[in-house]
């Protein structure tokens, strides 16, 4: 097992590059401290021995005492330390003490080869991973307060743990992550690719033969390791391996020096092996040295030469020399190799590709390496992170957001966040020395000072709760909020100088299982247990749980474990507590409808993420599948947790009690908690995802009897919790809604507790701050509320998606209520009540539609109904204001009546005043319900179509009554069966036509009726229409004139009376030359009077342009071309001189029609070329062409 010593690791500045240790040896005269050369005859210097004694079965035979002797100093001692200690050291006990001094868990080669280490599903404050294997129990942690022991261990979970875990283990998780230094080194080893290894002293070197693949021949690294006090101090590879942590080459023969000693050469450190030779001895192995590296060292080994023979020189200024094979000194840093500057080189490259997914997880890695060391007790995690951070405050991005006033990313705040979150563990470790805790205190502080250094919480980070002060229950900021200090995300570490481990009655819960109250307890004692005796911890929530994580995270599971079981017996006692004041208070604040009392802080969304500390600790110890350092992937992925129940530790006056339900039942307390809407949007936004995250963690669980009576238990206190509860029966106007919460609730107790589940989630419903005190329970007019919040501070930023989880509460509640009236009837209430968002309720509509007429069974008719009871809501809300999908929401919900039968069909039409416009009404829900498809899905008898039919006219009539312009046309359509209606609506068009209508209305519904065969009707509208028209003489394309040419056709083939009547309006509206001349030649082609009216005859004669009517279009023609001509003259410029002169011979061809015309047209051009003769190229080309 682990000694004690090993819980006491330090956190320590980050170490300068360790020096090798000078080895001295005794004048002739002197005694050599390591015993007499015959002591230590023959002993490193002969034959090749291993590291096992000849014969022994060290996995079969008890330890010996010099092997448990050895193995402690190994760990714990610098070498030096034992040479100063003891003036002799037996060859053998040197022999067993280098051997212990390698590193023995594999687990610590893993962690320093893989970013991806499988910690579970999250750990820490900020929601990281950690090392999921919790370390092996030691005796509890001594106060702060006492000495701790120096010296770091790392592997003290697991020094205790067989050396090796057996060849087979590389393949135990799975074929993932194949590509990972760890998996390529077991690889590598069980292939037999590690030879030549050696072991001199504290240093391990081999050669490792990466296979030949097909298009890379293989090739042989030399790798070389030192190490000291179990740990790796530094690793050299001939690949040039470029990363924060070890190549493969390098674990292979880790891996080959911990599964396979017995096969390890082992040797004395050198200088020991040189002490036993004499002088002709030495120079014969210096000069075979020099032979055999003569290349590389000659030029050095000269260079000593020649300082060693000057009396003078520095090297003989100091006694012994450096031996790298002989540990570490009692001054060097004793810490895990880790390259300082690649950690600043990948920090630096990831936060420079901020945008990219694969950088911001990468850096979580990171964090999440961090959060390992530290539960391994590695003090490279506090240099690590002091690697990172100093990387993050020189970021450029920090100094251009500062200047440019705009804040930083979301995903760049969640890395800050967590950032935070580790220094507050590293703050809070129980074991940290004063003088690191001082250290780290400086330097935090040296950060949080500068201007870039990012706040807590965006701009609104000073008005955050300090860590070590608890809020008061009330409804106001404190006086002082606007006057507090500016917080960085540094600010709740830095305030952890405030916090200590030293109260005695802490220590009590953290060191037993068994702590009970006294049986004579003393006044000041009553509080500090329950009415059961079970210790309680009073303190901030926040503040306690960030306890728990420091614990947890510097690997004390089992500390972590007691002090969580006391803070929810805290908790437990304070909704007891409550609840007990909310029922004397009840009376008055149902009465009041609303309350003041809410929780300022939040426990979710909160920076040290309390409740996710206080889940993780308990979850993680009942996790079944948490066996596997090697189970690490490429894609980082992990086999979901599976759990199991685990008693409460003994003492617990409730037997059945296991951490699994304290699990769930802490995670109910917290998220149901009431409390205010930080403000902020990226406050707001974290409380949402934090809920998301606890919430996904609830779901892994595999809710059991014990669960479910946890879940029941739990749900009623909250709904009986008042003001305190977020599910009470009042709730602050401005309380976080519970949506996304109840929806979990509601689904995990429906299949065990239905009434439950949906008093709980009908309680949820509501969202307080769209809802005001006279509005919230007035349902009559639900078209008046809309999706805006009243002017108020602050400002809701996540109102959109709390609307939604709103929604998908309700559609949750709708989908499982299927074919229950009575619960249906009562969502349906709930939604009308509480969902403001036209949109939301729309989409409510569509889901029960789909869900109530599934494609391969029956129709639902009860949800049918409720869809169509929230189609009806969504039209009246919209009817009076703008929203573009309005049309959408119509023929939807026509879609829908339609489903409901013709009962609704004929309900809507008789009711669409309050549903519709007129258009809508009109052109949309009566030309659909009439329409054949929906009489064949309806499969009408007759005296039913009929009755459908006449709803149509009715509203058809009411709808050209209320707005003619718009729906005339539409009336005389659904009217066309039915001549008295169609007569009715065919003179509320005439009477309409002197009013508002427009020319383009009347000419519309004119064609109408010459289509439905009234022709003298359609040229009464048509003659009505001209009336409102007025063409100038440059609009030769407006979208009228094939409605006038139409109108003219029309009265001529009606006859020369017709047309007679209208050629006065067409010259008094029309001024546009060319649509004249069109419509005076389309006049003379053939002869009027050919529509073949009863009781008229046609002359068949052609009309003369000389005699009436035509004679007054003619002339109007003539005189729009003369007045065309002198207004395009006014502006013309010579690149439109072609056009012009096609113009006149347009106007020529019409000039020509009566018998003086080229008379008229000669006068023209002359009038033209005195008028514009100071236009000589134009007037050249008007008498090439026209003389």
């Amino acid at each position: 097992m682990a000694e004690g010593g090993e819980r006491e690791e330090l956190l320590s500045p980050p170490p300068v590059s360790p020096a090798k240790r000078l080895c001295s040896w005794p004048s002739p005269q002197a005694q050599h401290p390591r015993g007499s050369p015959g002591a230590a005859g023959g002993g490193a210097g002969g034959g090749g021995g291993s590291c096992l004694p000849p014969g022994a079965r060290p996995h079969l035979q008890p330890e010996s005492l010099l092997d448990c002797a050895a193995k402690t100093v190994a760990e714990k001692w610098a070498y030096e330390r034992v040479e100063e200690r003891f003036e002799r050291i037996p060859e053998p006990v040197q022999r067993r003490i280098v051997y212990w001094s390698f590193p023995r868990n594999e687990r610590e080669i893993c962690m320093y080869s893989s970013f991806q280490y499988r910690g579970g599903p999250g750990a820490g404050a900020a929601g990281g991973a950690a090392g999921a294997l919790p370390a092996e129990e030691g005796p509890p942690p001594p106060p702060p307060g006492a000495a701790a022991p120096a010296g770091s261990a790392p592997g003290a979970a697991a020094a205790g743990a067989s050396p090796g875990l057996g060849a087979g283990a590389g393949a135990a998780g799975g074929g993932g992550g194949e590509g990972l230094p760890f998996r390529r080194g077991i690889r590598l080893l069980d292939s037999g690719s590690v030879e030549n290894v050696l072991q001199v002293g504290f240093h391990l070197s081999g050669t490792v033969t990466e296979p030949a693949t097909a298009s890379e021949p293989a090739v042989t690294y030399k790798v070389t390791i030192s190490f000291d006090r179990c740990k790796i101090t530094s690793v050299t590879c001939g690949c040039g391996n470029k990363d924060i942590f070890y190549c493969a080459h390098v674990v292979a023969l880790s891996l080959y020096r911990i599964r396979k000693p017995d096969q390890v050469k082992l040797r004395l450190p050198i200088s020991e092996t040189l002490f036993q030779m004499n002088r002709d001895q030495l120079q014969k192995f210096i000069q075979y040295l020099i032979t055999a590296h003569h290349t590389e060292v000659l030029p050095t080994a000269q260079k000593l030469a020649d300082e060693i023979l000057s009396s003078n020189s520095e090297i003989n200024q100091v006694n012994g020399a450096p031996d790298p094979t002989a540990g570490a000194s009692i001054d060097d840093e004793n810490c895990w190799h880790l390259d300082e500057e690649q950690v600043k080189e990948q920090v630096k490259l990831f936060l420079s590709q901020g945008g990219h997914y694969g950088s911001g997880k990468q850096l979580n890695s990171m964090f999440a390496k961090v959060r390992e060391m530290l539960r391994m007790r590695d003090s490279n995690g506090a240099r690590m992170l002091t690697l990172i951070t100093e990387q993050f405050m020189a970021d450029p991005r920090l100094t251009l957001w500062r200047q440019q006033g705009t804040s930083m990313t979301d995903k760049c705040r969640q890395l800050w966040d967590e950032l935070g979150a580790l220094w507050v563990c590293i703050i809070l470790n129980p074991h940290c020395k004063l003088e690191e805790k001082s250290c780290w205190l400086q330097q935090l502080q040296k950060w949080s000072d500068l201007d870039v250094c990012p706040l807590e919480d965006g701009n609104y980070g000073h008005e955050l709760p300090s860590i070590t002060n608890a809020l008061p229950q009330n409804a106001g900021h404190s006086s002082d909020s606007l006057s507090r200090p500016r917080r960085t995300v540094f600010t709740r570490a830095i305030e952890g100088r405030e916090l200590h481990w030293q109260d005695s009655h802490l220590q009590r819960i953290i060191s037993s299982d068994i702590y009970r109250a006294p049986a004579c307890q003393q006044e000041s004692e009553r509080l500090l247990f329950n009415s059961q005796g079970q210790p309680l911890w009073l303190e901030h929530v926040p503040t306690a749980c960030a306890r728990v994580d420091a614990l947890r995270s510097h690997g004390y599971p089992k500390e972590a474990l007691r002090l969580t079981v006391a803070i929810i017996n805290t908790l437990r006692l304070q909704q007891q507590r409550q609840l007990e004041i909310y029922k004397h208070q009840k009376k008055e604040l149902l009465q009041r409808g609303t309350t003041t009392i809410t929780n300022l802080e939040g426990w979710v969304g909160h920076p040290l993420d309390p409740i996710g500390c206080l889940f993780l600790t308990l979850t993680e110890a009942c996790r079944l599948n948490d066996d596997g350092y090697l189970e690490v992937s490429d894609m980082n992925e992990s086999r979901p947790p599976v759990y199991q129940h685990v008693p409460v530790a003994a003492g617990s006056p409730n037997g059945s009690e296991s951490y699994l339900s304290l699990a769930l039942e802490v995670a109910l307390m917290g998220m149901g908690q009431q409390r205010v809407m930080p403000e902020g949007l990226y406050a707001q936004d974290k409380v949402c995802r934090n809920e998301e995250q606890l919430l996904s963690r609830l779901q892994e669980l595999h809710l059991d009897d014990e669960l479910v009576q946890t879940l029941q238990k739990q749900c009623i206190l909250l709904l009986e919790g008042g003001p305190f509860s977020g599910l009470g029966e009042v709730v602050h106007r401005e309380s976080v809604p519970m949506h996304t919460f109840a929806k979990y609730l509601f689904s995990a107790l429906l299949p065990h507790d239905p009434d439950l589940s949906y008093k709980l989630a009908l309680r949820a419903m509501r969202l307080p701050v769209l809802e005001n005190s006279t509005s919230a329970g007035d349902t009559s007019h639900p078209h008046h509320m809309v999706s805006v919040v009243p002017s108020r501070y602050p400002r809701w930023f996540t109102l959109g998606h709390l609307e939604s989880q709103q929604c998908e509460l309700a559609s949750t509640m709708l989908t499982a209520a299927k074919g229950d009236t009575l619960r249906l009837r009562t969502i349906l209430e709930a939604i009308q009540k509480h969902i403001h968002s036209s949109s939301l309720i729309f989409k409510l509509a569509q889901d029960a539609f789909k869900i109530a007429t599934p494609t391969d069974s029956s129709t639902d008719s009860t949800l049918l109904n409720v869809a169509l009871e929230l189609g009806l809501q969504v039209v009246r809300m919209t009817l009076s204001t703008l929203n573009w999908r309005r049309r959408e929401m119509v023929r939807w919900l026509v879609t829908c009546a339609t489903e409901v039968g013709v009962r609704a069909l004929v309900s809507i039409l008789q009711s669409w005043y309050t549903l519709f416009t007129p258009t809508e009404a009109t052109s949309i829900v009566a030309a659909t319900a009439v329409s054949h498809t929906t009489l064949l899905r309806l499969s009408l008898d007759y005296p039913q179509r009929e009755e459908l039919a006449s709803c149509a006219r009715t509203l058809a009539l009411q709808c050209a009554m209320k707005d003619p312009q718009s729906c005339a046309l539409s009336a005389l359509t659904l009217c066309e069966k039915d001549h008295i209606a169609f007569e009715a609506a065919y003179q509320i068009a005439i009477d309409a036509a002197a009013g508002g209508m427009t020319h383009s209305q009347l000419f519309t519904i004119a064609r109408y009726m010459e289509l439905r065969g009234y022709p003298l009707r359609a040229f009464k509208l048509a003659s009505l229409a001209m009336s409102h028209l007025n063409l100038a003489y440059n609009q030769d394309t407006h979208p009228a004139i094939n409605d006038v040419l139409w109108a003219c056709a029309l009265s001529h083939s009606l006859g020369k009376n017709e047309l007679a009547a209208l050629i006065p309006l067409v010259v008094k509206s029309v001024h546009c030359a060319t649509v004249l001349s069109d419509i005076l030649r389309r006049c003379t082609v053939t002869a009027p009077g050919l529509a073949g009216i009863p009781g008229r005859r046609s002359s068949g004669k052609l009309m003369s342009t000389d005699k009436a009517p035509l004679r007054q279009l003619l002339d109007a023609t003539i005189n729009a071309y003369i007045n065309t001509t002198h207004s395009r003259l006014t502006h013309i410029s010579p690149r439109h001189y072609g056009e012009f002169i096609e113009f006149l011979s347009k106007a020529r061809e019409t000039f020509l029609l009566p018998q003086d015309g080229h008379l008229q047209f000669a006068q023209f051009i002359d009038n033209l070329k005195q008028i514009y003769k100071g236009k000589k190229k134009l007037m050249l080309l008007v008498r090439e062409r026209f003389g």
